[in-house]
């Protein structure tokens, strides 16, 4: 993943950032501007960004009610979408001469902070605007732009995006639902031809919408075109009756987002006009005969559905920015909540002095700083792709494996860490006014729609294992070549046994402070780290590498016993592009004091990402079991480096009380531990308080 200034091209291994020169690590004294680090942290986008959250700030009407009726949330959020049509930062992304803005990045920017207000609000706006209304934008002609995105844009017609099946979840291109065309009539008739293929969890399918994008089956004069997108009426909007042939049910109660009106949609024989076909990628003429300007229908399947990344890209935003807010609100309250005291007559200590509560926040933080850099450089690529500057297949395919990656790893990490949020505040971050539980709950699906993780994952991973298999391939056409990579796997299997060797770090595993040190190198963090996404795609290149040559049934099998390790090569490359690009970020922030700060961070989110993957570093002979050691004992002592500065590197953020929206973050108690502070002071001076009863049998002894 690349900044758009530079040819994109997927990040390997051997492809390190620029050497930068290396920040010292907070000094006593030292502190990080705030402002400043505010200022970085809205990133390329700033004003759209500091407006989407003013709009959260500024408008109580916007935020989530808790306890209210899955009836009522429904209504509400219905309500929340019509007032953000009249604020208009939810049609940037449209073209100007339908009142949009024509700004790609700064939409998507602008909506990830909805879900500060409410993660119903957020995805019920990407439902109608990121995936039904850019459904049209994207896979329509600019006369069905003009035709149909009008009504879609100003929420006069609420739509559905019915692509998902019962039968066929993130298998899209088997999708049931068929469009067959009459060129009689100049219609396709589009079917439901089995329970399994009911379009299933389309947001504003159960209540409030009236038409849908329906993707089905092209079938003309016989012919099969693979998956396209249709634009289908689904209700009388008088009535809200569904229109003859059309079908649905309400999917009812979920874990969470209940202010979105889940349902299911079916058809029978409904007549769809030939122009209702979204014809950017295929088109069918009067006669029924077929056309596209991609001639191979695989290329064209994944052209069209790669229309419709940005899905992906502002889940992957969303994600992080609720993470965030789960650890603002548990940081300020550990930092203030007081439990147990070292002596007799100390003051209690806060919950951050300990070094358990550090360990379960703190590594969090940095990993939330770390996501937030690439995510920055997501939009950056996505917004080069969308806005039509650099809109390259080349372009395309970075795009769709970075954001597959990202999107997978950080809802993963964003539902985590909530969870140790909620857990680590105790019984007050269980009361649903803290918003834990409550945002875990609406998070959870994050991690299944726009692409089960899992299977994201395995979309990025095959790029990259299919990239290495690329560069392989070339070595092999020569026969020194092929010995090359035969002696370079014979060098490995030698140089494993040495520490770091194969990565041209010869740190020797002395004692203390030494070690630690080569730890904080940035070579060392970033060899170890790069070394383990490299050696996975090795070995999942090789191991599937046999399959090129076998029958479709030893192929599968092949390939099932290489899929998990497929899988992890893809979270490892996540890992890597945050390292890299959190690396980059902290060359550009001028101030000092905030660069050492958020190198510290980096530091952290360097080493836990290598504790994490311990056992493979120690099983591939890539660390020592001494300095395994290091790792986590440099870990604990940069997180007690960090606890003076914690509450700055939060505050960056920039969220408000109205973002955060927890009373156990808003000060008061600091007020609850300062009034029992001075009541027991008060009372030692007095001279009144009981005596303890171990201290009278302490007092009986000496005595006797």
């Amino acid at each position: 993943m690349t900044t758009t200034s530079e040819p994109v091209t997927t990040p390997t291994a051997t492809e390190a950032v620029a050497p930068q020169p290396e920040a010292p690590r907070p000094a006593s004294g030292a502190r990080a501007d705030v402002p400043a680090l505010r200022q970085m942290l809205l990133g390329r986008w700033p004003e759209e960004r500091s407006e989407a959250r003013r709009l959260v700030a500024q408008h109580p009407e916007l935020w989530k009610k808790e306890g209210i009726t899955k009836e009522e949330h429904r209504e509400i959020t219905l309500a929340q979408m019509k007032e953000l049509v009249t604020y208009r930062q939810v049609l940037r992304a449209f073209p100007e001469r339908l009142g949009g803005r024509d700004q790609a990045g700064a939409n998507l920017v602008g909506f990830e902070e909805l879900v500060a207000a409410d993660p119903s609000l957020q995805i019920k706006s990407g439902v109608q605007w990121g995936l039904f209304a850019a459904a049209i934008l994207h896979l329509g002609t600019p006369e069905q732009q003009d035709r149909l995105l009008p009504g879609a844009m100003d929420l006069t017609v609420p739509g559905a995006f019915a692509m998902t099946e019962t039968g066929h979840g993130s298998d899209v291109a088997s999708i049931g639902t068929t469009a067959t065309y009459d060129p009689e009539t100049e219609e396709f008739l589009l079917n439901t031809p089995f329970r399994g293929a009911w379009k299933q969890y389309l947001g504003n399918a159960a209540e409030h919408g009236v038409a849908a994008t329906v993707f089905a089956q092209l079938i003309t004069n016989g012919v099969d075109h693979g998956v396209h997108c249709f634009y289908v009426p689904i209700r009388d909007p008088r009535t809200m009756e569904f229109l003859p042939g059309v079908g649905g049910e309400d999917d009812d109660q979920k874990g969470g987002l209940n202010g979105i009106d889940n349902g299911k949609l079916h058809f029978t024989n409904v007549r769809v006009p030939r122009q209702d076909l979204l014809a950017r990628y295929g088109q069918v003429a009067a006669d029924g005969t077929y056309t596209s300007s991609i001639d191979s229908p695989g290329r064209r399947f994944f052209t069209m559905l790669g229309a419709l990344v940005q899905g992906r890209v502002s889940l992957d935003g969303a994600a992080i920015t609720a993470a965030k807010i789960g650890l603002a609100i548990a940081t300020k309250y550990a930092d203030q909540r007081r439990q147990f005291s070292p002596s007799a007559g100390a003051d209690e200590l806060t919950l951050l002095d300990y070094a358990t509560h550090r360990r379960r926040l703190f590594p969090k933080i940095a990993e939330a700083y770390a996501m937030h850099f690439a995510h920055d450089e997501l939009l950056d690529l996505f917004d080069a792709v969308f806005s039509g500057r650099e809109d390259t297949p080349a372009m395309r395919e970075d795009l769709e494996t970075t954001a597959a990656a990202l999107k997978a790893t950080s809802t993963w990490y964003s539902l985590d860490t909530l969870q140790e949020c909620r857990e680590a505040c105790g019984g007050a971050g269980f009361l649903s006014e803290n918003r834990f539980t409550s945002l875990r709950a609406d998070l959870d699906i994050y991690a299944t729609f726009e692409g089960d993780n899992h299977v994201l994952l395995q979309l990025a991973a095959k790029r990259l294992v299919g990239d290495y298999g690329k560069k392989l391939a070339q070595a092999a056409k020569t026969p020194a070549g092929m010995a090359g990579i035969v002696a370079g796997q014979a060098k490995d299997v030698v140089l494993h046994k040495i520490p770091l060797k194969r990565l041209g770090q010869s740190v020797a595993d002395g004692g203390g402070a030494r070690s630690a040190n080569r730890l904080l190198d940035a070579d060392v963090q970033r060899g170890l780290i790069a070394g383990r996404f490299e050696g996975m795609v090795a070995d999942v290149a090789m191991g599937m590498r046999p399959a090129l040559k076998a029958d479709s049934v030893k192929a599968q099998e092949i390939f099932d016993d290489n899929q998990v390790e497929l899988l992890g090569s893809a979270a490892a490359w996540a890992e890597l592009v945050r390292w890299d690009a959190f690396t980059k970020a902290i060359a550009t922030m001028p101030d000092a004091g905030t660069r050492q700060v958020l190198t510290l961070l980096r530091d952290i989110y360097g080493l836990t990402t290598i504790e994490r993957h311990l056992d493979w570093h120690l099983a591939n002979g890539r660390i020592s079991a001494g300095r395994a050691k290091a790792v986590t004992a440099t870990i604990d002592r940069l997180l007690k480096q960090l606890r003076p500065h914690v509450l700055d590197v939060v505050d960056g953020w920039g969220f408000s009380q109205e973002h955060l929206r927890a009373p156990i973050a808003d000060g008061s108690e600091k007020v609850r531990q300062d009034e029992a502070r001075a009541y027991y002071r008060e009372l030692r001076a007095s001279g009144t308080a009981p005596v303890s009863e171990k201290e009278l049998r302490k007092r009986q002894a000496e005595r006797a």
